[in-house]
């Protein structure tokens, strides 16, 4: 009973200057908001990127040949990847799934009075599933069409649009730097990725690719997609002996290729987002440190502005404690409802972010609870001293201030 009369005081008090009161929140307000706003960014930004690298395939190895140089001047990419070496590891190590060779190119894609500049992958049927594309329009080209060097091509959606609007793009014929191929298949949308576009780009049989748009006689990669069982890092040791092998590569002779793994990459994405969210968060937690700073301000002007009424108390009896607990609950009282408004403001700043952005944005329960109890424990710790000057006052001479 005498703490529910203890917190309508404090209530009662922090209305009577309720300009000054907002103004204390504020800080807690801004920083409160500004915790549940970031870490809700964080995490929508994780869950895009997470899915942005889970689009390009999954328990996946990329084969990719080394850096040309010397004394450690690299001046550009061997040309040391064959076909021959795909099917190498194909034939020769069991737990590989899949592979795709990949060549690798740019292209002006045409059709009537329409071209686009555009990305070109010569590869095999075997490219879709490993990089998780699936077919919206026709059809995909298989090895019967790598075998014969058939001038057939996969579009992605964004390309379609591009080269034919809204007109049906498959049996028709385009460009490809002024060589005529048809289009059998028009690929499903992914999105953006940022760094390439997997909607803008040109697919044909590698063959072609290789003799009759780049002429290259190399691989710019090789994909590998292992068996669900399968340990990666046992293929991976597997095929760079195989490769060193077939590269004849001395012992003491470094890799003339690199193998990346899909797995190791969605890890360091995780880490890096991990910091990123204790970066802005710290960042955040700067404005409830202002705000506890505020609060404690504020305490100490009103422990001032109410000493004739604390000399008052202790002469009709309140104890040091009764006195510590009114003024503690009310910066308590201040910092928590300057919290339960940040994290209003949080929910409708995320909701914001999710209708302005194509990141989707919510809200955690462990956000709230942190920005709430993180105010909560802002209001005790700046307003004890303040609290307990108050309770320490002398009563003889607190009657006597004017």
């Amino acid at each position: 009973m005498m703490l529910w009369i203890t917190i309508k005081v404090a209530l009662r008090s922090l209305w009577a200057n309720r300009m000054r009161s907002i103004l204390a929140m504020l800080g807690i307000i801004i920083g409160v908001g500004a915790v549940i706003f970031v870490l809700s960014l964080v995490a929508a930004a994780k869950a895009d990127m997470m899915g942005r690298i889970t689009a390009m395939g999954t328990n996946l190895l990329v084969v990719s040949p080394g850096q040309r140089g010397t004394g450690g001047v690299m001046s550009g990419t061997q040309q040391n990847l064959t076909a021959d070496d795909a099917e190498a590891l194909l034939a020769k190590i069991p737990q590989i799934r899949d592979l795709a060779p990949v060549v690798r190119g740019n292209v002006q894609a045409k059709r009537l009075a329409k071209n686009s500049r555009t990305s070109l992958m010569g590869t095999t049927v075997t490219y879709f599933p490993i990089r998780s594309f699936e077919v919206e329009k026709g059809r995909l080209f298989n090895d019967a069409d790598c075998d014969a060097m058939s001038r057939v091509a996969v579009i992605g959606a964004t390309t379609a649009t591009n080269l034919f609007g809204t007109e049906e793009p498959c049996n028709q014929v385009i460009k490809l730097n002024s060589i005529n191929f048809r289009v059998i298949g028009v690929l499903k949308s992914k999105g953006d990725q940022g760094w390439f576009n997997p909607d803008d780009q040109v697919l044909v049989p590698y063959t072609v690719a290789m003799k009759q748009i780049v002429g290259v006689d190399h691989l710019n990669e090789i994909d590998i997609r292992a068996n669900n069982e399968a340990d990666l890092d046992t293929i991976m040791d597997r095929a760079t002996k195989l490769l060193r092998k077939r590269h004849h590569l001395q012992e003491d002779q470094d890799n003339d290729f690199s193998i990346r793994n899909q797995a190791e990459m969605l890890k360091t994405a995780d880490s890096m987002n991990q910091v990123l969210a204790l970066l802005a968060g710290g960042i955040a937690s700067i404005s409830l440190l202002v705000g506890g700073i505020g609060i404690m301000n504020i305490m100490l002007v009103t422990v001032t502005e109410r000493t004739r009424e604390i000399g008052v108390r202790k002469a009709i009896g309140a104890k040091n404690g009764d006195i510590l607990r009114q003024f503690l609950i009310e910066a308590v009282v201040m910092s928590g409802s300057g919290g339960a408004i940040g994290v209003l403001s949080g929910f409708v700043l995320a909701a914001i972010l999710s209708r302005v952005t194509s990141l989707q944005a919510s809200v955690s329960l462990f956000s709230v609870a942190l920005g709430l109890g993180f105010s909560m424990g802002v209001g005790v710790f700046f307003g004890f001293y303040p609290a307990s000057r108050a309770a320490r006052l002398d009563p003889i001479e607190a009657l006597r201030y004017e």
